[in-house]
């Protein structure tokens, strides 16, 4: 398999990690859209968050835990998590990611 992710994952790629849990790790993001832009991912492979509620609920529901630790490591007093699912919604690594944003306001809609 030829997936970024998982290269990162297994190694094969270094990234700046944030975090390391048993079925996650959590690293920043390499083209930052706010002061804190962090990506939380599986380290199973699924293509998308619906993919990985059905194949790994705990890792779904680790991913949501390591966005508060995470948030609350860089003292943010708010957030936003974001799964983009499918090209069309701009998911450009088909492996199942969070992105956890802050660091400043956050305007709404989000575009």
């Amino acid at each position: 398999m030829d997936c970024l992710f998982c290269k990162i994952v297994s190694g094969e790629i270094p990234a700046s990690l944030v975090r390391t849990g048993d079925r996650t790790i959590a690293f920043n993001d390499i083209n930052p859209q706010a002061p804190t832009h962090v990506l939380i991912i599986p380290k199973k492979h699924c293509e998308n968050v619906g993919e990985l509620a059905v194949q790994d609920p705990q890792a779904l529901q680790e991913l949501f835990i390591a966005a508060e630790e995470i948030a609350a490591l860089h003292s943010l007093a708010g957030y936003r998590s974001v799964f983009n699912t499918g090209a069309e919604a701009g998911q450009s690594v088909f492996h199942a990611h969070l992105h956890l944003i802050g660091g400043r306001a956050l305007q709404w809609p989000p575009g």
